[in-house]
């Protein structure tokens, strides 16, 4: 009798450690942007060049997804300032991409929030709505074979960015250009 309880308790003991280690190291969450990428968002104060980063962390990795990123010239010299292209499967890089998007939300909220009448945020995010509308248009054919749980998650994530980002911007007022003014010319005054 004795013995059968020393071993479920050891049994007990092991179980219970058991468990322990599983929760004690849960699995490490994926960084959407590599870490150069993160400290270029970070040394970009200015909302404009910040947004600018966000979607040219987007677009690698869509050149990642659609295959394109072969060795040219220019992702050499993109690999100097932005470092390695992203790794990962289809369904990370969309997921990335969908976080991403959701960053750059966040980023123009807190200026929205802080100054309302900030002259950059309509600039700004029609610059994002068209970005985002490229980059869901070559990512659209792809939705439909998605067959991973996880990676129709992702998907359904990035579409619901992306039309977040675009109806805010069809909510904003025409955009005005105004028209330059030449070498000589002086602006008239009434």
């Amino acid at each position: 009798m004795r013995r059968r309880t020393l071993l479920c308790l050891a049994q007990l003991g092991l179980l219970l450690s058991c468990c322990l280690t599983a929760t004690a190291h849960p699995p490490q969450a994926r960084d959407y942007l590599t870490p150069k990428e993160i400290d270029l968002v970070k040394d970009a104060q200015e909302l404009d060049k910040r947004v600018d980063v966000f979607i040219k962390a987007a677009d690698r990795r869509l050149l990642v997804i659609k295959g394109l990123a072969t060795n040219t010239k220019e992702l050499k010299k993109d690999a100097e300032f932005w470092g390695d292209l992203p790794s990962g499967t289809r369904s990370e890089l969309v997921g990335d991409i969908a976080k991403i998007l959701d960053a750059a939300i966040n980023n123009i909220d807190d200026v929205s929030y802080r100054d309302e009448k900030n002259p950059a945020l309509p600039r700004v995010l029609r610059k994002l709505a068209g970005a985002t509308s490229r980059i869901v248009d070559q990512l659209k054919p792809l939705e439909s074979s998605a067959v991973d749980p996880a990676e129709v998650s992702n998907f359904d994530e990035l579409m619901e960015n992306a039309e977040t980002i675009v109806q805010a911007a069809s909510k904003l007022s025409p955009e005005v250009i105004q028209p330059r003014k030449g070498k000589g010319e002086k602006a008239k005054t009434n």
